[in-house]
């Protein structure tokens, strides 16, 4: 084994961010063929509401037994059996000719890319320092951002060479390709070949909690909500992504039916409000490290992002009150910032968080209750639409949920540190 150091976990986060960018893309696809599904099949905004909320059903449901398997079994093959899951799936929502057969793919998908967080929160706790915990997991949660932003633009223009049916094909058949790619690199610390004494030694001599040695869990995963901190992430977690979906599901059809774009321009502004949020999650990546490392304090490192980026976000309130195209653009890109800013933080919560050996099951804990606002948020503001014709209301409520959230973080989440057994 060579003694100089390598340098491998940083092959591991670019494993970790495509997986996410393509999860995004995938995720991505139905909405920004919406219009045209709705166009071409008939289909109402109260039913297009529950086929974009069905996904959220089934990944929410599934996020628990994904981090389960995740820790019992390892990241290397649950996430490589996950972006296959999922990827199938999106190739076979091209077949959907109803309402019915929407929902059905879409819950099929959900199940699949369920395993995608936790597995990555994970691997972040396995491959990396602490000191490195926050911008690696800033980076590949940016992949959310890089998977929501070039969809758009790439998705209309599939669609307008070879139709939508294309779109979900295409993206389809790229988790195959990734998984070739991480089954060929990805092992565990401990095992990887490439790996030098030098970097496995930095790796382990920088973490309190040391994730991966052997499976031994010590508690049971529904013991970890006795926990204050637990209670706080979910709940913190659902408001952000109650805003969060509004951007991934109805803003190509917001920017269409209420701004009234072409859907060549929509493909160019949808991508904008993402594109910022890649800054905002990179600079906040960057800012947890740098106060950590100055403080040693996680509490401060943490609530910078989580409080600061929530209270930014809810800027997105007041996109629907102004006629102006560029200002309601400027305030939902502020708002995306705000998002991405706080979401650097919220995915190294459940390693600072959990026992030792839980942090794809604290993970999937976390996203279970975060995407029932997922699932919720597409079907309020379809009804908000159907009943008001207007977004502006729904719009206000997504505002509201990020000022929950931050007060949430800032008074609930308190003492951040790992959970031990003994207490139980």
């Amino acid at each position: 084994m060579p003694k100089q150091k390598s340098h491998v976990r940083f092959h591991i986060a670019a494993l970790m961010l495509f997986a996410i960018v393509i999860n995004y893309l995938d995720r991505t696809v139905m909405s920004a063929a919406a219009p045209m599904i709705a166009s071409d099949l008939n289909i109402s905004p109260q039913a297009m509401g529950w086929i974009m909320s069905a996904f959220f059903l089934s990944y929410a449901c599934c996020q628990i037994p994904a981090g389960f398997l995740a820790d019992r079994f390892g990241q290397r093959k649950t996430l490589a059996g996950s972006v296959a899951w999922w990827s199938l799936a999106t190739a076979a929502t091209a077949l959907a000719k109803s309402p019915g057969g929407f929902i059905f793919a879409r819950i099929f998908m959900g199940m699949g890319e369920a395993a995608a967080y936790p597995c990555n929160g994970g691997v972040a706790a396995k491959w990396f320092p602490d000191r490195e915990r926050g911008r690696v997991t800033a980076l590949f949660d940016s992949g959310s951002r890089f998977g929501t932003a070039f969809a758009m633009p790439l998705v209309v223009w599939i669609i307008a060479q070879w139709g939508w049916h294309a779109a979900f094909f295409i993206c389809g058949g790229l988790g195959f390709v990734w998984v070739v790619w991480w089954l060929r690199v990805y092992q565990d610390p401990e095992k990887h070949p490439s790996i030098s004494e030098a970097e496995l030694k930095y790796i382990r001599n920088g973490q309190v909690k040391k994730d991966g040695i052997d499976n031994i869990q010590p508690m049971k995963w529904y013991q970890l909500l006795k926990y204050r901190n637990v209670i706080a992430m979910c709940i913190g977690f659902f408001m952000l992504n109650y805003a969060v979906y509004f951007f991934i599901t109805w803003f190509p059809t917001y920017l269409i039916n209420e701004r009234g774009l072409s859907f060549t321009e929509m493909g160019f502004f949808a991508m904008l409000p993402p594109l910022c949020g890649v800054f905002g999650q990179w600079i906040g990546g960057w800012l947890l490290d740098f106060v950590f490392i100055k403080t040693n304090n996680l509490n401060i490192a943490r609530k910078i992002n989580l409080v600061g980026g929530m209270l930014v976000a809810t800027s997105i309130a007041f996109a629907g009150l102004v006629d102006s195209m560029s200002i309601m653009m400027l305030l939902l890109c502020i708002s995306y910032v705000g998002l991405a800013f706080a979401g650097s933080a919220i995915w190294c919560l459940p390693g600072d968080i959990a026992p030792r050996n839980m942090t794809s099951v604290l993970g999937g804990i976390q996203n279970t209750v975060s995407n029932c606002g997922g699932f919720l948020g597409p079907i309020v503001t379809g009804y908000i639409i159907g009943s008001t014709g207007s977004f502006m209301y729904a719009l206000i409520v997504s505002g509201g949920a990020c000022a929950i959230g931050a007060l949430v973080y800032l008074f609930m989440l308190k003492d951040i540190k790992p959970i031990e057994a003994k207490n139980v």
